[in-house]
């Protein structure tokens, strides 16, 4: 009897436990066909457990459009030190010459990795493009700018150049034959005209013969970046590809003319300090930083609203030259520097809207900056 007695209380036990087994999975099943995922077994010591994915890491950092608004405005202030870089030129230690050294060797420099390996794809650009490019944005642009900006104001520099660019790309564009600008676009050319009669018009009666040159010199830089604008389209390089481009053969011309004797140098006896102001300028900001920077910004923002943007650069400069340079803003430049500034803003307005793509890539800033512009550049 015992032993009987034993057998049934194990039997019962038996019995009872499976009952249990088969709630639990008759529980799992009905949570699984309602799509409720079963619950998990609770983590050990702080490990989650398998099959259970860990919690991904929260972001940090700015998001892409802030780092694309960081990186234009960087471009925008060396936009602006360009300016104010070569009416400084006229008071310092070195020669026009010696920062055009500065600007076009630095980059090549840092670059030649990246140039080395994107050397078939340079040379195999076409020799129009090829000398649009050499010369809109090379010796003949950065030697016209300097004289000019030593000749006039930082803010003569930081609005004609800029301001005229979208006045000769227009012009180039009805010379292939895409028509005259209209509408919005034409409005805009026309205040950039008014613009920079405003500027000059109190240097015409009585004649100052010094800021009159210096402004013709500035105009001729703003049709040479315009040639550099147009050509900049017409070739398939990314920006690293287009400062090497622009910057070796600049490099060899104007240190041919150096050694010659065609330009004069005062390199070797300038002080450390202006050596340092141009090299950080010109041959960091204007020939590097500035042409990718711009790049970067118009991936993260957009063309158009990178260009729209853009346009603040002559009013940093007015606004940096009163404190860095002792400029005070006179009438003219109170007048016509806003006008400027409106006449691009509406003239790049109209051509995001255009319907011509080669019309609207060239209208807008490129990459490099004026100082560089570049858009890729309205650089200078």
């Amino acid at each position: 009897m015992p032993a009987t007695t034993s057998r049934r209380r194990r039997a019962a036990t038996a019995a009872a436990d499976a009952t249990v087994a088969d709630t639990k999975g008759a529980t799992v099943a009905d949570a699984s066909a309602a799509g409720a995922p079963a619950a998990a077994p609770a983590p050990v010591s702080g490990v989650p457990a398998a099959g259970v994915p860990a919690a991904a890491p929260a972001r940090r950092g700015p998001s892409p459009q802030a780092a694309g608004l960081l990186a234009l405005l960087a471009t925008v202030t060396i936009w602006a030190a360009f300016a104010l870089s070569a009416r400084a030129l006229s008071s310092s230690t070195l020669q026009p010459a010696d920062a055009a050294l500065i600007r076009f060797g630095l980059p090549p420099l840092l670059l030649a990795p990246a140039l080395w390996r994107r050397r078939r794809q340079i040379a195999a650009v076409r020799p129009g493009p090829a000398l649009q490019i050499a010369c809109g944005a090379g010796v003949p642009f950065f030697l016209a700018a300097m004289y000019g900006g030593s000749l006039t104001s930082a803010a003569f520099v930081g609005s004609i150049v800029p301001g005229v660019v979208p006045l000769f790309v227009s012009a180039m564009m009805a010379a292939r034959g895409h028509g005259l600008p209209r509408g919005t676009r034409a409005a805009g050319l026309t205040l950039i005209a008014a613009g920079v009669l405003a500027l000059v018009w109190r240097y015409v009666v009585p004649v100052d013969s010094d800021v009159l040159a210096g402004s013709g010199m500035l105009l001729l830089a703003g049709g040479l970046w315009a040639l550099y604008t147009v050509g900049l389209q017409e070739v398939n390089l990314d920006p690293a590809g287009s400062i090497g481009l622009l910057c070796v053969p600049s490099f060899l011309v104007i240190a041919l003319l150096v050694a010659t004797g065609v330009l004069p140098t005062s390199l070797g006896s300038a002080t450390a300090s202006d050596i340092a102001l141009f090299t950080v300028v010109q041959g960091l900001g204007v020939g590097l930083c500035a042409g990718l920077l711009y790049a970067f910004a118009i991936r993260r923002l957009g063309a158009q609203r990178s260009a729209v943007i853009g346009t603040l650069s002559p009013v940093l400069v007015v606004l940096l030259a009163v404190p860095l340079l002792d400029e005070a803003p006179t009438l003219a430049v109170a007048l016509g520097v806003p006008v400027i500034t409106a006449g691009v803003l509406l003239a790049n307005r109209s051509a995001g809207r255009s319907a011509d793509p080669s019309a609207t890539r060239a209208a807008d800033r490129p990459a490099d900056g004026p100082a560089t512009r570049t858009e890729v550049s309205t650089d200078a």
